[in-house]
């Protein structure tokens, strides 16, 4: 969604941009516009406003009015209302196929934007002036064309393309990345996260729920048809019996794990799971070769911050190549990255501190972090601050985060 994103941003301007997915959106085994759902701050809808996407989500899109953080089985606590702070919402939660459909159907108008899906690059090279990509795979949106299945990228022919910039928005594990020589760093946390859609008895109504449990977070965010989006984060063992546990089995572990505090769970959906690490790419660029999104930074789902962050490198890097004669000179991309660093920076820590703090069972660092939620529950300005994460932590804000054009 991250590179769907940027190659929108990028439609009105000059540029000629081809966009490369290996799996249909409509395929039921799309990775990024799959069954999860998104939390969008409001730095992130605004984004999407100003791409023209929001409208065609917003019935889709479920407010968040409150948030309730708790530890498990401790005193520590924290409730935040956004009305508080003269804001509508904190966020929206939207689910990933509704929003990935949208920006799909935005990026079909364009004219001046070729995509080929399924396809995938199997090669890259990298030169001084040029990028040259081997491409396998159909053209035209969707699996039209060569190629012609909604499913995984066929085999056949490869094709070469030339390009002046290579955006790696291809996941933790970026080919791109690799072919460019950039390292990456990783953090296993040894958790899994189960994530399901399930409904309560009492249909949700604007509260987010965060409870920080013996085995990790465990959040609850509401959704447009009354129901919640469920991320549990668990011990890998007991990640996949409850991803294969019968669904009245389910409920009743996850109810026990959670509380009362949202209702009795009743139903529960299709259930995946997903194992959660931090990656974290050395360099965001390389030799004609930017990263944005996982490719940059795969975060902990703590603060549901992942692609808000991504969406701020997709918007960044759209507002500086938007008028470039080059846009993969050296100078250009080192600007890139020199503008995203701090924004990167406090983020990956931000997650990161969290999930260590919730994850020491050592009784002095439970009072102290119990303590400090309750302070923070007393803190109009903390709370105001924690209100304007979805801005992000760097100093200059996107154009397209303030609601401008990519050029004045």
């Amino acid at each position: 969604m991250v590179g769907a994103s940027l190659a929108l941003a990028l439609a009105g301007t000059r540029l000629k941009i081809l966009l490369v997915e290996a799996v249909a959106v409509s395929s039921a085994t799309q990775p990024s516009f799959d069954d999860r759902s998104t939390a969008l701050g409001n730095g992130a809808r605004q984004i999407l406003d100003t791409l023209g996407v929001w409208d065609q989500i917003t019935a889709d899109a479920a407010p968040i009015r409150e948030i309730h953080i708790s530890d498990a089985g401790h005193f520590g606590f924290a409730r935040l209302n956004a009305a508080e702070h003269e804001l509508a919402a904190f966020g929206y939660t939207i689910g990933n196929r509704q929003l990935g459909a949208a920006l799909w159907r935005s990026l079909a108008r364009r004219q001046r934007i070729e995509l080929r899906s399924p396809a995938r690059v199997t090669a890259v090279e990298l030169g001084p002036e040029w990028a040259q990509l081997r491409i396998r795979g159909g053209q035209g949106a969707d699996g039209a064309g060569e190629g012609g299945d909604a499913g995984e990228a066929q085999q056949g022919d490869d094709g070469m393309v030339q390009a002046r910039l290579v955006v790696a928005a291809d996941g933790a594990h970026s080919l791109v990345k690799q072919a460019a020589g950039i390292d990456s760093s990783e953090r296993d946390y040894q958790q899994v996260a189960v994530v399901a859609n399930v409904r309560t008895d009492h249909p949700a109504r604007g509260i987010a729920y965060e409870r920080f449990t013996a085995t990790g977070p465990l959040a609850l965010l509401p959704l447009a048809d009354g129901a919640y989006a469920a991320v549990w984060t668990l011990a890998p063992e007991s990640a996949r019996a409850m991803r294969d546990a019968d669904e009245g089995e389910f409920c009743q572990a996850l109810q026990q794990s959670f509380g009362w505090r949202a209702g009795r769970i009743l139903q529960v959906g299709r259930r995946a799971s997903y194992p959660l690490s931090l990656v974290r790419a050395d360099a965001s660029r390389g030799q004609r070769v930017a990263l944005i999104g996982n490719a940059a930074q795969a975060l902990h789902p703590v603060a549901a911050q992942g692609f808000n962050l991504g969406l701020r490198d997709a918007a960044m890097l759209a507002e500086l190549i938007a008028s470039a004669s080059d846009p993969g000179a050296d100078v250009l991309l080192s600007q890139f990255a020199g503008q995203r660093a701090a924004d990167r920076r406090g983020m990956i820590a931000f997650t990161d501190q969290l999930v260590r703090l919730f994850r020491t069972r050592h009784a002095g660092a439970i009072t102290a972090r119990d303590l400090g939620l309750l302070l923070f529950d007393l803190s109009h300005p903390a709370k105001r601050a924690l209100s304007r994460l979805s801005w992000g932590f760097g100093r200059t804000l996107p154009r397209l985060s303030r609601g401008l054009p990519l050029q004045s």
